[in-house]
């Protein structure tokens, strides 16, 4: 497969993206010490752990207000200024490069594929597979045919398992007009990118700044958390942000994730730097990627609120079908 090819930058070499603030991804070595060590504590989750909540969403919405509802992991369906707007859209029922093997689903999408209204943009964040999902993103494109806005590299990985994906790639700090007064804003964040064995980094990975009617709104789909200023530098450029959408599962063990996934306690810290005024949690809960127990982000998240001061109505950990508006 065809990977990027483009000029220097302070965040590109020639060859491989960096973040100039971040850290490297761990070894083969690091990974295999994780999978195969003898003391390993992995949580078993239920089979199927299903949500009580499943949403319909409307056609359109307009006027000052967005409305967001949560599909599960990091897929989000926001819809404004009579934009439908989809968030890393994961319908597949594994993340893998193998359909038979693989993180599975433990509970269905909040919002059933032919529920959803007409797609007009879906935002990509980078290309790990619980986040770029191709049997989707075809699903949407026979569909809908909507933009799709993701950062240097991905394009290429979608249109060549796709031409009818209508991919755009962006650089960091890009902003793109979606029409309707809206515009996203590709931000730097903590992460890396890979798909196979030998494509590290070869594609870049973002958070979005959302400009809507009711104020911006900051989506942080997979991010370590590092010194925080990341999300101090989003408030500095980008604020004030009406919310936060913050992961805050997929975090242990901490010797192995601390640099690439945040724990509830960074994400509350995470809260407090880029100053929005309200958060939603998510990455958690759907798809075990990692060791913690499937309801432990939600209660870590409690008392992490507590030991903040914050309170938790301002910091919610979503559930597949659940739906905020502001």
């Amino acid at each position: 497969m065809k990977t990027y090819d483009g000029p220097a930058s302070d965040h590109f070499n020639g060859l491989h993206f960096f973040d100039p603030d971040g850290a490297p991804p761990k070894s083969l070595r690091q990974l295999l010490r994780w999978q195969f060590s003898g003391g390993r504590e992995r949580a078993k989750w239920p089979d199927w752990a299903p949500s009580p909540h499943a949403d319909t969403p409307p056609e359109r919405v307009d006027g000052g207000k967005v409305r967001l509802s949560f599909v599960g992991h990091a897929s989000w369906l926001i819809q404004t200024g009579g934009l439908n707007i989809l968030v890393d859209p994961v319908w597949s029922t594994r993340v893998s490069p193998a359909s038979f093997a693989g993180p599975k689903r433990h509970n269905a999408p909040g919002i059933a594929f032919d529920k959803l209204p007409k797609i007009n943009v879906v935002l990509v964040s980078h290309g790990h597979y619980d986040h770029l999902d191709i049997a989707t993103l075809s699903r949407l494109a026979k569909n809908f045919a909507p933009r799709v806005i993701t950062p240097l590299g991905n394009d290429m990985t979608m249109r060549s398992a796709d031409s009818a994906i209508k991919a755009e790639a962006f650089d960091w700090h890009d902003r793109v007009e979606l029409g309707g007064g809206i515009a996203v804003t590709l931000v730097p964040t903590r992460h890396w990118s890979a798909r196979g064995m030998f494509d590290r980094n070869k594609a870049l990975w973002a958070s979005f700044v959302l400009e809507t009617p009711a104020g911006k709104i900051y989506v942080v789909c997979d991010s370590g958390y590092g010194d925080g200023g990341h999300f101090r530098r989003v408030a500095e450029k980008h604020g004030p942000l009406r919310l936060a959408i913050l992961p805050i599962g997929a975090y242990e063990p901490r010797w192995f994730m601390r640099d690439q996934h945040m724990n509830p306690e960074d994400a509350v810290k995470a809260l407090a730097d880029c100053g929005a005024q309200a958060a939603l949690g998510h990455h958690h809960g759907t798809f075990q990627l990692t060791d913690e127990a499937i309801d432990a982000p939600a209660k870590a998240l409690v008392e992490a609120l507590d030991a903040a001061k914050i309170p938790q109505e301002r910091f919610v950990a979503m559930k597949p079908g659940q739906v905020v508006e502001i």
